[in-house]
């Protein structure tokens, strides 16, 4: 497709119509059951129905990415300047028909397209948070004003995720007219994962203004371990999208070792030289075979890590009542992490694991994003002659 027309915008209005047909059906539910709710409930049922459509939209992303139906349509944001494969059926019978397996296919398309509604209707959900919350805020400010500063709705958490998504889309758009460059679509997997944790991150805050109740208090080391784990955990995601972009999963078919070796031959040059395009290397020819196994390699050594890091921060929280749950769902989810890598590798990369273990990561990132907010450091009790002492040189 000649790079002019990566871009035509002349389907966006029907997008948007069919993003917003989309949304209607959840919106139209939660305004139904919760119309007399408090605000604080409303908006945390809204987020909660856009967190469960974008995690949705994240597994069919992968779904998307791992059936090689990221260019299913060549240009953006429509198929062919229409607004769905229907009206480029003539586009895509011609370029199935000059290469049949080839990257444009009628059901690459779909898959494709409805990735594309998906997204738009996630769009128009988060759009509508941002705006409903503004009301109730402006409400609230009229009716209570009592209210204390930390119980009051934020309007912060909307307004960065719907900056967020906005970035998100970009990063869409540039995934299909670069063609999946790795560098590109590892980061729209790890934006889609952000808005996650952004929207898990409403929900809780939403939930502790509607119980009027505060973050579970925790240790400082606990507290501390937990961010620890929780930034370990976005290394390793970033390891694994740029396993999957790359296309180096079945680099190892083997475990626990290599290519029969604990220590393979691998070229780390190639592996991780970020900036280039699909199958390159960092001299402009195919990336090697060395450089694939140290892609593969590098993220199996950190998921030993991440497993007994995240298992030792499950035992450490099952001690809180109040996280108890949220503890046992982290263990188990890490489990069940190991469980669909193992099997990508050892299968030969099913779709079935491959997905999962996409989805295992964002559910990942919605657990210890849960957490995090759930929580807080203990203030630091100062002793009452420090008090005093720091009363008079006052």
């Amino acid at each position: 497709m000649d790079a002019q027309n990566l871009y035509d915008l002349s389907p966006a209005l029907r997008l948007m119509i069919m993003g917003l047909a989309v949304a209607l059906g959840p919106l139209a539910w939660v305004w139904a059951r919760n119309k007399k709710a408090p605000a604080a409930r409303r908006l945390r049922v809204l987020t909660l129905v856009t967190l469960f459509l974008t995690f949705d939209l994240v597994i069919f992303g992968a779904f998307t990415r791992l059936t090689d139906s990221g260019l299913g349509c060549p240009d953006w944001p429509g198929c062919y300047g229409s607004a769905s494969p229907v009206g480029a059926q003539l586009h895509i019978e011609a370029a199935q028909s000059a290469m049949p397996t080839g990257p444009v296919t009628h059901s690459k398309a779909w898959i494709e397209m409805i990735h594309r509604y998906l997204a738009t209707g996630v769009g128009v959900l988060i759009l509508t948070l941002a705006l409903v919350t503004w009301i109730a805020r402006r409400e609230q400010r009229c009716n209570a004003q009592g209210l204390q500063r930390e119980q009051t709705l934020s309007l912060w958490w909307p307004v960065a995720t719907l900056a967020w998504v906005c970035i998100q889309g970009a990063f869409g758009a540039l995934t299909v007219t670069m063609k999946l460059f790795p560098a590109i679509v590892t980061l729209h997997l790890l934006g889609g994962l952000i808005l996650l944790a952004l929207l898990r991150a409403q929900s809780v805050r939403y939930a502790q203004v509607q119980e009027q109740a505060p973050p579970a208090a925790l240790g400082t080391g606990t507290r501390q371990f937990m961010l620890a784990a929780f930034a370990l955990l976005w290394l390793q995601i970033a390891l694994g999208g740029w396993v999957s972009t790359n296309y180096a999963v079945l680099a190892c078919s083997d475990f626990p070792g290599c290519q029969g070796s604990f220590w393979p031959a691998m070229d780390f040059s190639q592996g991780f030289t970020l900036w280039r395009e699909l199958g390159a290397g960092p001299d402009g020819g195919f990336i090697s075979f060395q450089g694939l196994t140290a892609i593969h390699y590098v993220h199996r050594l950190a998921a030993y890590a991440v497993f007994v890091v995240l298992m030792m921060l499950a035992f450490r929280l099952h001690g809180v009542a109040a996280l108890r749950r949220q503890a046992r769902w982290l263990a188990g989810m890490t489990l069940l992490q190991v469980l669909t890598g193992l099997s990508n590798v050892v299968l030969g990369w099913p779709l079935f694991a491959a997905v999962a273990h996409t989805g295992g990561a964002a559910a990942l990132v919605v657990v210890l994003t849960g957490l995090v907010f759930s929580s807080r450091k203990i203030p630091v009790q100062l002793p009452l002659s420090s008090l005093n002492a720091s009363r008079l040189s006052a």
